[in-house]
């Protein structure tokens, strides 16, 4: 048995870019979603009610579409970013990663020796995989989350961490952090984005961002190779197109 490919990872190897979906909360929704072409799902810890015990089975509805897990938790802790890892992901996202001492705290959490100090257990992704700890660092997703204006004047820092695979700048936390809650086109809002994500790509990192329908493209054409999007609009749309046509 070899281990599973995370999809998303090899896609940024290639310099493609990675589409993840968020909002699907129940393995049956993420196998009915499979057949659509994605490369992740975003299983939410952090706001949503995503916990250990659920991990299983929304990991194993991923790896039947070669779906990469990729799980947020709430908070970083080594100790749980390698349980989430252990219970089946295949990925990582860590919120509020302001310096580079919390984005090297990622690292540790979640590569095993002699990258990191991640526990030493086989994660349900190991079974029956018998080099499971030489070859898990190379399948394993690491995002932080630029989402404070201090992480923005951090950048720099926290970009020169080696073994992040996503540096990703969460527009609506860094809008309240720059005194601006819920207007995500105020002009400073925008142009802090924009630069963040371009320093990224200056640095040779990989940029990640919030995208929906009508700014994919124009994320994608500058460069910006981790797309997630919520699969919420798409429904609102969808039942908004249907009322209409009826006369609602």
């Amino acid at each position: 048995m070899n281990l599973r490919p995370n999809r998303i990872k090899h896609k940024l190897a290639e310099g493609a870019t990675a589409c993840i979906v968020s909002g699907l909360t129940h393995p049956d929704d993420i196998d009915a979603f499979g057949p659509n072409g994605f490369d992740g799902v975003w299983l939410e810890g952090e706001h949503g009610g995503v916990n250990a015990a659920d991990l299983g089975n929304l990991t194993r509805a991923c790896d039947i579409w070669g779906l990469a897990s990729v799980v947020r938790v709430n908070r970083n802790d080594q100790a749980l970013i390698y349980r989430t890892l252990d219970r089946g992901a295949q990925g990582i996202v860590v919120p509020h990663v302001n310096t580079k001492a919390e984005a090297q705290n990622v690292v540790d959490g979640g590569k095993f020796a002699p990258i990191g100090k991640r526990g030493m257990f086989t994660s349900r992704q190991g079974y029956a995989v018998p080099d499971y700890f030489n070859v898990a660092n190379d399948e394993t997703l690491l995002v932080v989350l630029i989402e404070d204006i201090v992480a923005v004047h951090n950048l720099d820092e926290i970009l020169s961490v080696d073994h992040i695979d996503v540096f990703f700048v969460a527009p609506s936390d860094l809008a309240a952090s720059m005194g601006h809650i819920g207007d995500l086109r105020h002009p400073d809002v925008r142009q802090t984005i924009d630069d963040a994500l371009n320093r990224i790509q200056a640095a040779g990192r990989t940029a990640g961002t919030l995208a929906v329908n009508d700014t994919a493209a124009a994320y994608a054409a500058a460069g910006v190779r981790f797309l997630l999007t919520p699969a919420g609009p798409w429904l609102a749309a969808g039942a908004a197109e249907f009322i209409s046509r009826i006369g609602g």
